[in-house]
Formats: structure tokens, C-alpha cells, sequence
């Protein structure tokens, strides 16, 4: 199973707010032995979000999407999964109680009586209309849930909720997964030397090692080795030692100078 995220927002589009679901969501799988496949960023249009999330619904990951799920106009990730399911929303009986919960600790703290038919009340409750069949996901922080739709969960755009949320979730859902995504990376730093001089190389250790990717990350900046370009393989261990044993091999032969090794 791949694990992908989807992260919404014209805030994060913009530049008015920075995305902090990536880089948590890559931790969180990293600490569990799994990996993220990929990721998605889209603006408050409902008509995208929708055939984002069709496509989502089709592919069968783990999906991980931030962002929309609240009450307000510019919100619209409730109503898109909801569309891209073909069902209607309904208000979700235990986020009614869970949101009503949550209302009632607002008055006490306000030291008001708790009115359910105020305005702000009644338009609180839309955050628990979720696409019909929908599963609640628990909110630690304040009790307002977020929902899952077979493996796409949705979770609020506050990293605060959203990243104990997205790790109940890998906890429960995905722990009989954990570890068994765990890649081990080995590369060189090759020093001076041309993509296009090491490509014959990368194409012979990829065909001889299945289970293996190779990578190249060239620099010409670089403060400590200048121009030069980091090539490695990641792959299961045992596979990666092997591709790496051949790689090292093959360096050799082009008689390059070497840097460190690094290994991950």
C-alpha cells in the first residue's frame, strides 16, 4: 500500500501560511517503516478538490488530506468527497454528540448557559456532516472529529489537530504495516563529475538489481565538495548492500574521485 497526502488551502498556494503537513507526515511514516509515495497541494476549489479526491478514492493508498473540512464558505472538502463518492452529506451521529460536547465545555469556560439552537451553535454542528458512510477520526485537541472514507481520511488544516490525528491513524489502522516499508540508502559523493558520464552506470545497476533504485542529486555549489553529485541506491537492505557492493565496483572502473559515504 502507498501512503499519499493532499494538503489544501489557497493560504498555503499564496504563501500566507507554510505547509508543515509534508515534512510531519514524512516523519511520522519514517518512524513506522513506511514511506510517503506522494503529495498533492490544491487551492479552495471545490470542482478540483472533487476529482483530486476521485482519483484518491480509485487508487486504493492511504490517503492523508489536510485541509477544508470546517464550516465556512471557503471550506469545501466535505461537500467535494461527497461528490466524488456520488452520496450526500449527513450530520454523523457521534460527531453531533462529540461537537455538542465540545459546545457545552465553550459555555462552561465562558461561564454562559449552553443554547443549542444559537446561530453559532447550529452552524458548528455542519463541520459533523460528512459524506454518507464516513468513520470518525478522533480529535485530541478539541474533541471536533475529523472522517475517513475507506483509507482517505480527512483531517482539519491545523497542524496541531491534524498531526496526532495522522498518527492515531497510522497506529490503529496501518500498524500491521509498520516496518515493512523500511529502505536502506548508500551513496557516494562523486566529485567533479557529469550525470551524463555515470547514466551508463546508474541503467546497469538498476537492470541487475530489481528491488534497487538508483539516485543521482547533483550540486555545483556545494560550500564543502564544490561541484559534484551524490549517487547512491535505496532499496531493502540486503538488496541495497548488493546494488551498492556493484556501484562501488563500477565507480572504480571509472576511475572518479570520491568523497564520503554516506548511508541512511
Amino acid at each position: 500500500m502507498n501512503f499519499g497526502l493532499i494538503v489544501i488551502g489557497d493560504e498555503i498556494l499564496s504563501g500566507k501560511r507554510q505547509d508543515r503537513h509534508l515534512a510531519k507526515a514524512i516523519e511520522l511514516l519514517a518512524a513506522r517503516g513506511l514511506r510517503l509515495a506522494w503529495a498533492r497541494y490544491l487551492g479552495d476549489e471545490r470542482e478540483q478538490i472533487a476529482a483530486a479526491l476521485r482519483e484518491a478514492f480509485r487508487s486504493g493508498d492511504a490517503v492523508f488530506s489536510c485541509g477544508g473540512i470546517g464550516a465556512t464558505p471557503d471550506d469545501h472538502t466535505r461537500q467535494a468527497a461527497a461528490s466524488a463518492l456520488g452520496v450526500p452529506l449527513e450530520l454523523h451521529a457521534e460527531a453531533r454528540e462529540l461537537i455538542t460536547q465540545r459546545m457545552r465545555d465553550m459555555a462552561a469556560e465562558k461561564g454562559v448557559a449552553f443554547d443549542p439552537d444559537s446561530p453559532d451553535n447550529r452552524q458548528r454542528l455542519h463541520m459533523g456532516e460528512f459524506p454518507r458512510g464516513a468513520a470518525i477520526v478522533p480529535n485530541p485537541y478539541n474533541r471536533i472529529p475529523g472522517f475517513s472514507v475507506g483509507e482517505v481520511h480527512f483531517l482539519p488544516g491545523f497542524p496541531v489537530m491534524a498531526h496526532p490525528m495522522m498518527e492515531w491513524l497510522l497506529d490503529t489502522r496501518y500498524a500491521a504495516l509498520h516496518g515493512t516499508q523500511r529502505q536502506r540508502e548508500r551513496s557516494f559523493i562523486v566529485m567533479g563529475a557529469l550525470e551524463a558520464t555515470l547514466t551508463p552506470l546508474m541503467e546497469a545497476i538498476e537492470a541487475a538489481h530489481a528491488q534497487v533504485r538508483v539516485f543521482s542529486l547533483p550540486s555545483v555549489d556545494h560550500p564543502q565538495w564544490g561541484r559534484h553529485v551524490e549517487l547512491g541506491v535505496k532499496g531493502p537492505a540486503a538488496a541495497a548492500d548488493a546494488a551498492f557492493e556493484d556501484l562501488s565496483a563500477g565507480l572504480a572502473r571509472l576511475q572518479v574521485q570520491l568523497g564520503p559515504e554516506m548511508v541512511r
